[in-house]
C-alpha cells in the first residue's frame, strides 16, 4: 500500500451529512464543504457581473456604429441609394462569378487534390479577387441597407 492519498474521493454535500462509518457528523469537512460552495458562489457572481460589462460595452459599440452609419445615410441619401442599387448589381455578379469558381473548382477536384502547386495556383488566381470582391460588396451592402426602424414605441 502506498503512503500518498487516494487520487479520488467521494462527497457528500446534503447538510449534516452523516458518514457510514459513524453515527456523528464530521462538522471539519461540512465547514470547509459549505466554504467551497460559497467560494464558487462569489466566483460564479464575479463571472456574471463581468459578461454583464462585456455585454454592455459590446452593445455600447453596436449602438454608437449603427448611429454613425444612420447619421451618415441621412446626410447622403443618394450615395446610400447609389450603394443600394451596386450591391443589388453587384451580387448578381457575384453568384455567376461563384458559381464559375465552383464549377472549375468540381471539375479540377481531383487535380488540385493530386498537385499542391495546381491548388495553389487556383488560391493565387482566384482568392484576392474573391476576397476584394467580398469586400466590396459588403461595404456597398452597409452604406446601401435600409435604415433600422427606430427604437421609439409606436403610437397606438
Amino acid at each position: 500500500m502506498s503512503d500518498r492519498p487516494p487520487i479520488f474521493s467521494q462527497f457528500d454535500i446534503s447538510a449534516g451529512t452523516v458518514p457510514s462509518t459513524s453515527q456523528q457528523p464530521i462538522t471539519g469537512d461540512l465547514t470547509e464543504t459549505n466554504a467551497l460552495l460559497r467560494e464558487i458562489v462569489g466566483t460564479q457572481r464575479k463571472s456574471v457581473e463581468l459578461l454583464v460589462e462585456l455585454v454592455n460595452q459590446v452593445s455600447l459599440q453596436q449602438r454608437q456604429r449603427v448611429a454613425e452609419l444612420k447619421a451618415w445615410k441621412e446626410a447622403n441619401p443618394q450615395l446610400a441609394k447609389a450603394c443600394r442599387q451596386a450591391a443589388e448589381s453587384l451580387s448578381k455578379v457575384h453568384t455567376e462569378f461563384l458559381s464559375s469558381l465552383a464549377q472549375e473548382a468540381a471539375d479540377n477536384a481531383e487535380v488540385f487534390s493530386d498537385s499542391d502547386y495546381a491548388l495553389g495556383e487556383f488560391i493565387d488566381r482566384y482568392g484576392p479577387r474573391l476576397a476584394h470582391f467580398n469586400g466590396v460588396l459588403q461595404l456597398f451592402a452597409q452604406l446601401g441597407a435600409p435604415l433600422p426602424p427606430s427604437e421609439t414605441p409606436a403610437d397606438g
